[in-house]
């Protein structure tokens, strides 16, 4: 079976503006088809995610069509801009959401979100990235993702600058190689948890 990618772009711009979160988003998920996983790309600011820790919102909250598309996904991608030293309040806002996945469980009691990978993009103009990074992991990580040797990429533009990743004539070496790295992995592990979930007991 085709592995399934799911890419939350997690810009505070609406579309259609330009985005770089977007943009290495989609990179990624070029990679990602390299490799024969098919992906689809959510720009969760155009959809009306409410604030919460349950699953569903109420009237009019879309999370739960999003958490639809998480749920039959094996790879879960998380790009989010730099914004003050740390991920968009669109991206922590899916950490948030995702906080409703400790209490579901599969069939085997294991929670729901075993089995799955998750990545993590960041770009901006700023220091963060790492810490970005490392916040993202250990939350998906305890709402009970799997993480790929370096799963995680990103593009720092010069500080106090103005420039901006979609801004760039073609993309650094050190990213694409990052890119490609964190794409390889991320199928890697993904097969090898479809082939081999983790035990119940």
């Amino acid at each position: 079976m085709t592995l399934n990618v799911l890419a939350l772009t997690c810009t505070l711009k609406p579309s259609p503006a330009k985005s770089s979160s977007d943009l290495i988003a989609r990179q990624l998920l070029d990679l990602f088809a390299e490799r024969g996983a098919t992906g689809e790309l959510v720009r969760v600011v155009d959809h009306d995610v409410r604030p919460g820790v349950e699953a569903d919102m109420g009237e009019g909250d879309e999370w739960p069509e999003i958490r639809r598309k998480i749920a039959a996904a094996d790879i879960l991608l998380i790009a989010t801009p730099t914004w003050v030293g740390h991920m968009s309040s669109v991206a922590q806002r899916v950490l948030e959401r995702l906080d409703a996945e400790l209490s579901e469980t599969d069939d085997e009691g294991r929670p729901a979100m075993f089995g799955k990978v998750a990545v993590a993009a960041v770009v901006g103009n700023e220091d963060g990235a790492h810490k970005i990074i490392a916040d993202l992991f250990q939350a998906l990580n305890d709402t009970g993702f799997t993480v790929p040797a370096q799963g995680g990429t990103y593009w720092n533009g010069e500080a106090m600058q103005g420039g901006d990743y979609n801004d760039l004539d073609e993309t650094p070496e050190a990213v694409a190689s990052t890119n490609a790295t964190l794409a390889r992995n991320a199928v890697h592990l993904a097969n090898l948890l479809r082939a081999q979930q983790y035990p119940a007991q």
